[in-house]
Formats: structure tokens, sequence, C-alpha cells
């Protein structure tokens, strides 16, 4: 069936989360005097990224709250390095500030959402919160393209994979899953949900492995590959 119209995830496939969050964390580790504890900024980068790998998905499923989950990561981020704070909401606050004076935007992603929006319907559903991924479309100039067509799963109570959430996105855009794509950075969540949800799945592999489609999953490696969409 045609296409007409397309549902986006944000973080790490429009927005370019992994490199804002390098950025900040390494600009607040030397603003706290703590870059020194790691062999290299690599090292600490890598921490932090996995740490929050761990923890986001038990805020995801309810294990954690969203303020719970920055806690957790920061005590354990400080406890690798032998550093205690009494107020690690404090902290992780003070990095957002950082992290968020720039966000980092994928070059190929605003002349393509420039072409899509006139000839489709757009949207977005990411597992986060609604106001927080408006605020971070907003600062690259994204949001515009979205309108008020932005289903987050803090807002809906259920999170990809699940079927829901990405029924709700189709139902957003006043269409059937059969008509919409939906595109992701992960494999699992986004390619994988999409598909087992009714929805034409697109795996946006930005690394570009050599992995190649099948079970239903397109792969692309650049937004620009969704340029020969036609209503």
């Amino acid at each position: 069936m045609t296409i007409r119209g397309i549902l986006f995830d944000v973080d790490d496939t429009l927005i370019d989360y992994a490199g804002t969050a390098r950025n900040g964390i390494l600009k607040h580790l030397a603003a706290e005097g703590l870059l020194d504890r790691f062999s290299a900024p690599d090292e600490a980068v890598a921490l932090w990224r996995a740490l929050e790998e761990e923890d986001y998905p038990r805020y995801l499923a309810g294990e954690l709250t969203f303020t719970g989950q920055q806690q957790s990561r920061t005590r354990r981020f400080l406890s690798h390095i032998g550093v205690t704070s009494d107020d690690p909401v404090a902290w992780f606050a003070r990095y957002v500030a950082l992290r968020d004076t720039e966000w980092l935007v994928f070059p190929d992603v605003p002349p393509t959402l420039r072409e899509l929006t006139t000839r489709l319907r757009l949207g977005v559903v990411s597992n986060s919160s609604r106001n927080h991924q408006r605020m971070k479309l907003g600062a690259v100039g994204l949001l515009d393209h979205f309108g008020e067509a932005i289903l987050c799963s803090s807002e809906f109570g259920t999170p990809k994979p699940d079927p829901s959430i990405f029924h709700a996105g189709c139902a957003m855009l006043d269409l059937a899953p059969e008509e919409v794509a939906y595109v992701g950075d992960r494999y699992d969540v986004d390619g994988v949900g999409a598909r087992d949800a009714g929805l034409q799945a697109y795996w946006l592999d930005r690394t570009e492995l050599g992995v190649t489609g099948g079970d239903g999953i397109t792969v692309i490696h650049s937004l620009a590959a969704l340029g020969p969409f036609s209503p």
C-alpha cells in the first residue's frame, strides 16, 4: 500500500542525541573538576552512556521514576570514580544545563523533512516526554514539521515497542497502520516494534554496519532514502 504518512523516532534519528550528550558530559566533568579521573574522555562518555542504557529502560518499565533514573545514573557514575554526591539531582541538573545549550541535528534531516512535509503527513512517536521532545525539536528548528503530531510514552502511558503506541501514532495522523512508515534508530524497539504493529518499518542504521534488511524491516542509512515516498 502507498505510504501516506511517516512517524519518526527523535533521539539518534532526527537529533544527534549521542553527540549532544557526549559534549554535555565532557563539559560538565571539566566544570566539576572530574574529567582527570578518567584515562581518556572516551572512557567517561562510554560509562555515562552505558549507565543510561541500563537505567532508562527501567524508567520506561515503571521500575524508576524519570528523576529516579537520573539519580541512579549519577550515583553509579560517581561511585565508579570514588566520588559521593549529597545531591545527585542538582549534579544531574548541572549536566543538563550544559548539554541543552546546543542540541545537534543530523545534516540530512532538515532538507529531507522540508521535502517530505510538502507531500506526506509527518509525526513523532518517542519513548520520552512530550515537552522534552518539543523543546529539542524547537531548538533545532524542526518543530514546525510536526505541529501537534507528537506522541510520547510518558503521556501515553506505554512505551515502544508496544503496538498500542504505534497505533495511536497512526490515529494521530488519521491513517491506517499500513499507510504509515515508521523510522527509528533501534532495530528491536523501532524496527521490530513498528513491523509487528502493522506499519511499514524502516530501521535507520547510521553506522552503516552492512546489515541487510529482512523480515519486513527495511534498512536505510540516511533519511534521504525516504525521498522517493509519494502519496
